[in-house]
């Protein structure tokens, strides 16, 4: 049955996807808000556009992760953003803030990669030689169904991991040797255009506060002006498929604080779109004397919801894929809560960027392959004056450090701010960074999820074929040509489901592809050549 204005629909998951399609189904679809149901099992939505209060102790601030966008590749997240209102001002769109934002605050790194006697380095002399470049333009030139499950040293010599560009490349966006060398070539394609501004992500918009204060909290607002409800702190443990194949979705199972709440039955016009996977699942936080737990046993439900439904239809997808291997996905970051200016005033003499104006900076010669980045200030929305925050990560933390004889996995907060510290040899005001520094460190078992190593099978389509009332969103599902990992991927499945079950007539904005242009071709390629 077609899909009407009255069609009641169930989102599964809190995050940026759900939240995209509630506002595509209010604002493209016509559907009542009042007919759109968010069901987010955590007390806060967003999923991992985040920014909060540290859950710990110590207090302070906390983003699981940085989100950086680009004016090309985010066509879908700016269609949304640009009809959203700014807290701050009803008649300036969240796009229009970020877009004047980045104004004020250019990106332009200028220690974009820092050498081990801590000198910045050139990051320009991206250091390919002609095998290198030969293996990167053999992997753009296979089908994605050549290259397979193949992964990302599979097709590369030892001397491409060890150049500026491969460092660039994998602390911008989280790859490892072993990801997906499908997802490589996706990003190396969508992203073309930042080769020559790779050294100094010049390209980057950031928002004006972190994802969840900037982004998230307006759109919400937004919704539930509109009557969209939101209920927190309810599973959907498992959802009943009937009719040939499971192509129509007719119950929802619901669990509040461990325990069964009931069912949600679909009428015959109504759907639930589901959020599957999560790259932010079983987060565990820790502090200046404690360790995060890396939890391995999902207790959370975003994979086991996914796991269950699985089982209903090959198309489905192979969750186990992404979620079989904790000790090839996991990853930990750390947020910087500091009194005073001390640490941001010499890191901006070190490295003559702003806060805001700046990007990663990454020891690249660090055991632990050590980042951070410092945004504008304030970068959440009730920090207290004379507050300031710092965010990083680290892409090897299975190793001990290079200042703290331990792995980055066993190290309280205080630790890797004295690894931290160790690098930036700011000796003469460390006890002071050490003594108004508050450390939130982060542990997340899925983190780099999406780039695991697939078959084109393991991703369901957004919407199945025949799908008659469901939907599937998120980073885990596929989108022909897309990156995932990105807020982008996300909302463009939200307005693929949309607009395909309730027959949206307007265009979904094309993807944008570099190559067809020839300023960004011959910039690309005179790049990767120098």
């Amino acid at each position: 049955m077609p899909a009407t204005k009255n069609s009641k629909v169930h989102l599964v998951g809190g995050g940026i996807a759900s939240l995209a399609a509630a506002a595509f189904l209010v604002r493209d679809a016509g559907v009542p808000g009042e007919n759109v149901r968010v069901l987010e099992q955590l007390p806060v939505a967003g999923g991992s556009l985040d920014g909060a209060p540290a859950p710990t102790r110590d207090g302070g601030h906390v983003t699981r992760g940085v989100r950086m966008f680009d004016d090309e590749h985010s066509v879908c997240l700016w269609n949304l953003l640009e009809t959203i209102p700014t807290l701050d001002d009803p008649a300036v769109s969240v796009r229009q803030e970020t877009r004047a934002f980045s104004v004020e605050h250019p990106t332009y790194a200028r220690a974009r990669l820092i050498n081990g006697d801590r000198t910045i380095a050139d990051a320009s002399r991206l250091g390919l030689d002609a095998r290198d470049r030969a293996d990167m333009t053999r992997l753009l030139a296979l089908p994605e169904r050549l290259i397979g499950a193949r992964s990302i040293d599979d097709f590369f010599q030892p001397h491409f991991f060890t150049t500026h560009f491969w460092c660039l490349w994998r602390t911008t966006f989280a790859f490892q040797a072993w990801h997906s060398a499908v997802e490589l070539k996706r990003y190396l394609l969508a992203f073309v255009q930042e080769f020559d501004r790779l050294p100094t992500l010049s390209g980057v918009r950031r928002s004006r506060y972190n994802p969840y204060d900037s982004v998230v909290r307006p759109l919400q607002e937004w919704l539930t002006a509109r009557g969209v409800r939101t209920d927190f702190g309810v599973t959907v443990a498992d959802a009943d498929f009937s009719g040939p194949a499971a192509r129509r979705l007719s119950r929802l199972h619901l669990r509040r604080g461990g325990a069964e709440a009931g069912t949600i039955e679909l009428g015959e016009d109504d759907y639930a779109f589901l959020t599957l996977g999560s790259t932010t699942a079983d987060t565990t936080y820790g502090d200046g004397t404690t360790v995060p737990e890396l939890v391995r046993d999902k207790r959370d439900g975003s994979w086991r919801l996914w796991e269950s439904i699985a089982k209903n239809a090959p198309d489905f997808g192979r969750p186990t894929a992404f979620c079989g291997n904790i000790d090839e996905t996991r990853g930990e970051s750390f947020t910087l809560t500091t009194t005073g200016r001390t640490l941001l005033d010499r890191i901006q003499e070190y490295t003559g960027n702003a806060p805001g104006e700046g990007a990663l900076m990454t020891w690249k010669d660090s055991r632990w392959l050590l980042s951070v980045v410092v945004p504008a200030q304030p970068h959440f929305r009730d920090q207290a004056e004379d507050t300031y925050t710092l965010w990083g990560y680290a892409l090897s933390g299975d190793v001990p450090g290079d200042h703290v004889p331990k792995r980055m996995d066993d190290c309280t907060g205080a630790e890797v701010l004295d690894e931290l510290l160790g690098h930036l040899g700011f000796d003469d005001i460390a006890d002071e960074v050490r003594e108004t520094t508050r450390v939130t460190t982060v542990r997340m078992p899925y983190a780099d999820a999406q780039f695991q190593r697939r078959a084109p099978s393991d991703r369901p389509l957004v919407v199945p074929d025949g799908a008659r009332n469901f939907a599937f969103l998120g980073q885990f599902v596929e989108i022909p040509e897309d990156v995932v990992s990105t807020a982008e991927y996300a909302v463009r499945s939200a307005m693929l489901a949309v607009h395909h079950h309730f027959d949206v007539d307007r265009e979904i904005p094309p993807m944008y592809h570099g190559l067809s242009d020839p300023k960004v071709a011959w910039s690309a390629l005179r790049t990767v050549l120098a």
